[in-house]
This record gives C-alpha cells, structure tokens and sequence, in this order.
C-alpha cells in the first residue's frame, strides 16, 4: 500500500479558496503514486488562527467538502482530507448554521463519497483556544480500505492512548493522525507517535503543518511508524510531499508473533482476533 501525506503551510496572505485550489492540485498528482492520500489538521485556516475558525467555519458539506470530494475522485484515491472547522445547524434548524462548532475530519472514498467524518475528541488549549470555541466529538471512528482498516485520530489525540486502543478494538490496524503541531513540542510529536504505534502493533501515519500558523511556528516532521516503533518515512520542517510503500499485512504477523494485545487485564474488552 502506498501513502502520501502532504505536509502544506498555511501562508498569510493565501486565501482560502486559492490554498483549497492548490491543495486540490496536490491531490490530484498524487494519481497513481498512492493509494491513501493524507492532509494536516484545520489547514483551511491554521491549527493555532482561532479568531479564524467562527468566521471560516463551513457547514460539513461546504465548500472543503465539495473541493476535496472531487479531487479524491479526479485523483482515484481514499482521501483524508486532514480536518474543517465545521459550522452545525442550530438546534432550531436554521440554515444560518449557527449551532456548536467542532474539528472535524473528511474521508473520501476514491469515488469522491463520503466515507467517514470524525469529529475530535480531544481538544487543545486549556480553557482556551479551541478548548473553548468548538465542542467535543462523541464517536471513534474507522473506516474499512482495500488494504487495511484505518484509525482516525486528530492532533492532540495522540496524548490519550485510551482512544488508540479502542480504536484497535474497533479494528483498526492503521491510524491517521492529522495535525497542526507546534515545533516547540516536536520531540513528543515523534515520541507519541512511535508510542501509539508500538503500543497497538498498528502503522501511523501522521501528517502536520509546515511553516507558521498565527504566529506559532510548526513541527512539521510528518511521519509513518511501523507496527514495532520503526520510522520508515519522515519528513524535514519545510513544505513535502511524504510518501512510503508499506504492508498492512505486517500488523496482523506482529500481533501473531508478539501477542501482547491479547495479554490486557485493564480497560476495555480484548481485541478482535
């Protein structure tokens, strides 16, 4: 199988109709070079813009939706089209969707529908931030490839290991991870990443940003990990286009060869066999 996450700024100036062009031209190079084509958390505006997010926000089928729909399609490949800052419907219904906003992840099947939306569970900031300006994502989701059963997970996500292994137990053999990291915390970007990995015999593949986002320059550093910890692809700082060939099926002969899964005595139910 073969993945490419593409590790975009977000740069000032760029509005966010032109960087939904140019991602989208991304994407669709990515023809024939991936089968799963990956993109960071919230690049329509900027992980850290959160003056940003009421004014940007769009409805789950806007105009992100509509563009990346048809690029996965244009590009015949399963599309994570990293996450939005999705504006819901009120409670009265109002098509002025003026209801609760969340961070929410697009997966699109390579024939352009809808595979999956993930709304994030944990969100950053500390009572502030986005801790404060969107609501919290109920549901774990996975999606079902060809190849493998993906995972999704969302930035700051990827400090709570309890959403990993429920994922596993939902029957996910790889995790999507897109984010918006700070450079200032990229040692743990990698350290977490290689954790979750390890911990749930799984691949991640993790996609961040490039450049400065409101002023907090990003980790970058993208990566995919390999079901015992192993880096097989990492990107620089800068603007990249990482992609890697790697077999799903090596998930399935780590848990086989080293069954530590099947040892658990706390939390929740025992994984899939």
């Amino acid at each position: 199988m073969r993945a490419s996450l593409l590790q975009i700024a977000v740069n000032e100036g760029e509005s966010i109709e032109s960087r939904r062009r140019r991602v989208a031209s991304l994407v669709r190079e990515q023809a024939g070079a991936a089968d799963l084509v990956v993109l960071p958390e919230l690049w329509t505006t900027g992980a850290f813009a959160y003056e940003e997010f009421g004014t940007e926000a769009e409805p789950l089928e806007g105009p992100t939706y509509e563009v990346m729909a048809k690029a996965a399609s244009d590009a015949g490949v399963w599309l994570h089209a990293g996450s939005i800052p999705e504006r819901t419907p009120s409670d009265s219904g109002s098509a002025a969707g003026d209801g609760p906003l969340y961070n929410t992840s697009l997966v699109f099947s390579p024939s352009g529908d809808l595979a999956a939306a993930y709304r994030k569970i944990h969100r950053f900031g500390f009572d502030k931030g986005e801790a404060v300006l969107m609501g919290a994502g109920q549901e774990l989701v996975t999606v079902r490839l060809p190849e493998t059963t993906i995972g999704v997970g969302t930035c700051y996500d990827l400090r709570f290991p309890e959403l990993f292994r429920g994922l596993v137990d939902a029957g996910a053999e790889t995790f999507v991870v897109p984010a918006g990291w700070p450079e200032r915390r990229r040692a743990h970007w990698t350290l977490l990443a290689q954790a979750r990995a390890v911990e749930n015999q799984a691949f991640v593949l993790a996609c961040g940003t490039a450049g400065t986002h409101a002023g907090v320059p990003q980790a970058g550093h993208s990566i995919v990990v390999d079901p015992w910890g192993e880096v097989l692809a990492e990107a620089g700082a800068g603007e990249q286009i990482l992609t890697v060939e790697f077999d799903p099926g090596k998930v399935s002969v780590t848990r086989d060869q080293f069954p530590a899964l099947k040892d658990r005595v706390l939390g929740l139910a025992p994984p899939r066999r």
